[in-house]
């Protein structure tokens, strides 16, 4: 299985706990934060990444190079910054398999089970499956409402307006291969995958199918989590 991962973002928030380096590129307990994401992932089955990488890309590719353990790692840089949903219209250009992809936020960890998620995405028969975390009041991220079988997702909540919704999108997703093709067209445009795509696609009719997860979620996107990271990271250290 191939898998974009999106660490082109320029870490602002994080800047003053890593002033010198790509937030994915953040240390947490010795090793940077994509360490965890790769070595998790590829454990799952993911045999090949393409990383859209931007801010300081050299010290990326620098340090993870062309391959990581039996995963092959390549790179699609965006020259200007392009957002979550540009960089993955990007990226899905280096893709070489027709097949559902998977696609992960390069400054959140959450641990979904990758063969639940894809029989998940299957049985629904979804355009795109988002896993889900269960949030409580949290205005960080956007919240879903789920049909009643808590199976299809039926509306999308801004950030600012999460008062309806238990659950939020975590940053990993199944995709159908071609299902942005309409939107390539207008690349390069920066576009926001989950406020701008997404509602899109769910104003369009497509299938969005919402995969809950209970396992740990974290993002480095803040300085008070980034130093949380570590205690839970530490467990899915390969050493």
């Amino acid at each position: 299985m191939e898998a974009i991962i999106l660490a082109g973002g320029l870490g602002t928030r994080l800047r003053s706990m890593v002033p010198d380096l790509p937030k994915p590129l953040a240390p947490i307990g010795g090793k940077p934060f994509l360490d965890y994401l790769l070595n998790y992932w590829q454990g799952q089955g993911v045999k090949r990444f393409v990383l859209s990488v931007g801010y300081k890309q050299e010290m990326i590719r620098d340090h993870f190079g062309s391959k990581y353990k039996n995963a092959k790692v390549d790179y699609v840089v965006e020259q200007k910054p392009l957002g979550t949903g540009g960089g993955l219209l990007l990226s899905m250009k280096s893709l070489k398999l027709n097949k559902p992809f998977l696609v992960l936020n390069g400054d959140t960890f959450f641990n979904v089970n990758l063969s639940d998620l894809l029989d998940h995405h299957s049985t629904c028969k979804a355009d795109i499956t988002l896993s889900l975390v269960k949030i409580s009041n949290n205005r960080r991220y956007s919240g879903v409402i789920l049909d009643k079988d808590e199976r299809i997702i039926r509306s999308l909540e801004k950030r600012s307006n999460i008062s309806g919704s238990k659950w939020a999108n975590g940053g990993v997703y199944v995709l159908k291969p071609n299902l942005l093709k309409e939107y390539q067209d207008h690349y390069p445009k920066k576009y926001s995958l989950e406020d701008e795509l997404l509602p899109d696609l769910l104003r369009k009719n497509k299938r969005i199918a919402g995969f809950i997860s209970q396992e740990n979620f974290i993002d480095i996107g803040l300085p008070e989590d980034y130093r949380q990271a570590e205690g839970i990271l530490s467990q899915y250290d390969e050493n």
